[in-house]
């Protein structure tokens, strides 16, 4: 399965672009609006999906993903219903790739095992969890390599030349740099640290570079996708569902359409820089 995930950074990189990967919480406002919303999004320009799990404790995230896992909890979401969401989002499309994202606990209860199990007949790709820390993720990346699937790490400002061969250990499918010391959301990206991070990182993996944490703008997307290899956005998709779903519009077409704008711009930034 995480042939999906490298097919598509290659076929990114022929193309001479970054990527968008879009996160966006399950069962958020609801479970069949949240179906929706992802079924919607390859359309709308995301290269790569992130699903979030909820999760009563999401210490990483902001005040945008908080309330999200809250509403996505409150809809009844569990991670046995997020595997069951993405293998419904499966039955239509078989290319996109879509990495599961969340917190330890949800899947230590649920058994490594038995997580990478449903996740492969789920058709996911791979799994970020955001807190849990190399020397303490050997069974779950374990239980994932032996069902084709990539364990997704963070590196970080403070992931320093020492720490970093620890990082990288045993990734698969690409890294996911979080641009900013803090929360999801929380402040803007740095795009000139951002670009001497992702250049200090190429130094010590082949792995494809995707840049999250602070992009919430077509400005922001434009000038990491000019440095990264792909740009990683939640907070501002997140936001345009809760205002929606608040009031009464049309959810769906209203996140499909901050996904077109930032996909644009994504998309068109380099060509901007050839033109420029």
């Amino acid at each position: 399965m995480t042939a999906r995930i490298d097919q598509r950074f290659a076929a990114l990189k022929a193309e001479g672009r970054a990527g968008l990967v879009a996160y966006v919480m399950a069962h958020d406002p609801d479970l069949e609006t949240s179906l929706e919303i992802i079924k919607a999004l390859p359309a709308a320009g995301a290269d790569v999906i992130e699903v979030g799990f909820p999760f009563s404790d999401p210490m990483a995230e902001g005040p945008s993903i908080q309330k999200a896992a809250e509403r996505g909890l409150k809809a009844g979401g569990t991670l046995h219903g997020v595997l069951d969401l993405v293998a419904r989002f499966r039955e239509t499309d078989q290319t996109t790739p879509v990495i599961l994202m969340g917190y330890a606990n949800p899947v230590e209860q649920m058994g490594a095992e038995a997580f990478a199990q449903r996740a492969k007949a789920a058709g996911a790709d791979g799994a970020i969890l955001v807190d849990l820390p190399p020397e303490e993720d050997i069974d779950i990346r374990t239980a994932l390599g032996g069902q084709g699937l990539s364990l997704i790490r963070l590196a970080t400002p403070t992931t320093d030349a020492a720490r970093l061969p620890v990082v990288l250990e045993g990734v698969t499918g690409f890294l996911y740099y979080v641009s900013v010391t803090g929360v999801t959301g929380a402040q803007a990206v740095g795009v000139d640290a951002a670009r001497a991070a992702v250049e200090r990182l190429k130094r010590s993996t082949d792995l494809p570079i995707a840049v999250g944490f602070g992009v919430r703008d077509a400005q922001s997307a434009s000038a990491i996708a000019r440095v990264a290899d792909a740009v990683v956005v939640g907070s501002a998709f997140v936001d345009v569902i809760a205002k929606a779903a608040a009031d009464g519009s049309p959810v769906v077409q209203a996140v499909s359409a901050k996904v077109q704008e930032l996909a644009r711009a994504v998309r068109t930034a380099r060509e901007q820089d050839k033109t420029a």
